[in-house]
């Protein structure tokens, strides 16, 4: 490890392992690209959900490509806009995933939806498919696919594109003590995809029968403990607000504070909906003391010292 010397003119802090530069940059979230997840059974509307997610990330039909699993379902959903397709077939492998993840990238599409990641992990091909047709000891062979799906999910978080992966989901159980008897008794749906899976993405929506998504998991805190509700474009487009908004909560209330016009405290809501809700409260004070200080012009109340000033000068 070798180190710029101290008093040495750089613009940053650099160092070199085994000779690979390694840059130290400010972390900005505009670099981000979103890694999500929407689980549900079938027919809770996935794919038409993330196809409006997708179009609220980027507006724009020709940069959002659709990894289809399920013989080409994506494609009843083709009067939406002009979206690629690239259906994949059996055998599920994460190979062949993550060849289709590479084919999108180099198309220079901006949003991926793979729909499902289902497949790769209970598909024909998929993990469990090619663990069970292993010969030799069950645990060991473990040793030997579990890499080939972690680089399945490597090629997810460390895509340049957002990405929107599908999940079925099935009725999972545990088995409960009754009476001296072990029964089985349901507790909810179960990502049909290897345990941790969530872990990988940033935001994990649960679709229910009636098309409602609630955030199990959100980190950009946008649907946390927010009521269920269809998901449109207009989520999307607050995810794309908020991948490009570097302001803090802080400086977003002081640029409020700056406003000067109801004008321009409306093109300021307007240009940062990711904070519409989260500031409502400092949005409406704002423009409650501005129509009161126009009010307070009009009746002559705002700079009485002026007015007495120009008085004077008028006697």
């Amino acid at each position: 490890m070798h180190f710029k010397q101290e008093g040495a003119a750089a613009p940053s802090l650099f160092f070199t392992i085994n000779q690979m530069s390694m840059l130290l940059q400010k972390a900005k979230r505009k670099n981000a690209k979103l890694k999500m997840a929407l689980q549900g059974p079938s027919g809770s509307g996935k794919t038409y959900s993330a196809l409006l997610l997708a179009y609220g990330l980027c507006k724009d039909w020709n940069k959002i490509a659709v990894i289809d699993t399920e013989n080409h379902s994506s494609e009843l959903y083709a009067d939406l806009g002009d979206f690629n397709v690239l259906p994949i077939l059996d055998p599920f492998t994460p190979e062949k995933y993550l060849e289709a993840i590479s084919v999108c990238e180099l198309e220079g599409m901006e949003v991926i939806i793979i729909d499902s990641i289902s497949h790769e992990w209970d598909g024909t091909g998929g993990i469990l498919d090619i663990h069970g047709n292993m010969a030799g000891n069950s645990f060991s062979n473990w040793s030997k696919v579990t890499p080939r799906h972690n680089d399945f999910t490597s090629g997810i978080i460390q895509s340049p594109c957002h990405i929107i992966c599908t999940i079925r989901t099935k009725q999972d159980y545990v088995l409960s003590d009754k009476n001296g008897k072990m029964v089985p008794e349901k507790v909810g749906l179960k990502g049909v995809t290897r345990d941790g899976m969530d872990y990988e993405f940033t935001l994990v929506f649960d679709i229910d029968i009636k098309h409602n998504a609630s955030a199990s998991k959100d980190r950009t805190g946008l649907f946390a403990d927010k009521p269920s509700k269809p998901l449109t474009t207009l989520e999307g487009m607050l995810l794309k607000s908020w991948c490009e908004t570097d302001l803090s909560a802080e400086e977003m209330k002081a640029k409020i504070n700056e406003v000067k016009t109801v004008q321009e405290l409306t093109s300021l809501y307007a240009q940062f909906p990711a904070y519409q809700e989260k500031l409502l409260s400092h949005f409406k004070a704002k423009r409650d003391q501005i129509e009161k200080e126009i009010k307070a012009k009009a009746l002559g109340l705002v700079e009485p010292l002026a007015h007495i000033h120009h008085g004077s000068n008028n006697s």
